[in-house]
């Protein structure tokens, strides 16, 4: 059986926090973390109702030697984005060749499409989907063709 998504391509686990600066500077003095500049903004996505309009930031740990890298992610109330109990982990991020056909295959595995947003293109450029089980993991997959600008604003 080949698996849906690979090892290799897991990039990050996201964490969605109730408090995006306290989160930051806690992982920087107990972990060593440290961060790129803050990235995102006002972002359109489709919902199961509807289509919505987000305010998404986010900043990702730089690191030239540790993956995945960690993603803090600002609470968006009232949506998907709000922080988990329990561990904090929020998501695991994956790139994806075809997040389209990926997406298709984790639904035909119990997962449940939250939220998409297409790219320029029209295609499927990310999606978060979650596990309908009690146990499993909230998945972003992510466009392989947003590695280099996701990896050049990492550098800053």
């Amino acid at each position: 059986m080949h698996p849906t998504l690979r090892p290799e391509d897991q990039f990050h686990v996201g964490i969605v926090a109730e408090d995006f600066h306290a989160t930051k500077d806690q992982l920087s003095q107990l972990f060593g973390f440290e961060w790129g500049e803050e990235m995102g903004g006002p972002t359109e996505v489709s919902l199961p109702d509807g289509e919505a309009a987000i305010d998404f930031r986010c900043a990702y740990s730089r690191s030239k030697s540790t993956a995945p890298l960690l993603e803090i992610v600002r609470r968006v109330p009232g949506t998907l984005w709000e922080p988990t109990p329990g561990s904090g982990i929020h998501h695991f991020g994956y790139w994806s060749d075809d997040v389209a056909s990926d997406t298709a295959e984790l639904e035909r595995h119990g997962y449940v499409t939250e939220a998409t947003r297409k790219g320029p293109d029209g295609a499927l450029f990310f999606a978060f989907l979650r596990s309908a089980e009690q146990t499993g993991f909230r998945i972003e997959l992510v466009s392989r063709a947003a590695k280099p600008a996701l990896e050049q604003a990492w550098s800053r």
